[in-house]
């Protein structure tokens, strides 16, 4: 355990950070679920407004430093070609 006050605090800050990036992870997954099932029940109206969505998520996670920024863009442009197979 750290003894120097300043440590003490990372390690509150770092604890904070990473439930912060926990719930944009979940969050994130959760919407493409649902984006996947708008796609399986040919709801592609709500698939849409999801991937919207989706894409603003992902990219606020990208600036936040949540996940990388190749990472969103790969995941966001991997939706974007279901969609547009499946109209």
């Amino acid at each position: 355990m750290a003894n120097i006050k300043s440590a003490k605090k990372r390690i509150k800050v770092i604890e904070n950070k990473t439930l912060v990036n926990k719930k944009r992870k979940s969050q994130i997954k959760t919407y493409i679920k649902n984006f996947e099932n708008a796609l399986d029940n040919n709801n592609i109206d709500e698939a849409k407004e999801i991937f919207k969505t989706i894409e603003r998520k992902l990219d606020r996670a990208a600036i936040k430093g949540t996940v990388s920024k190749n990472s969103a863009r790969r995941k966001v442009s991997k939706l974007a070609k279901k969609i547009n197979t499946a109209i």
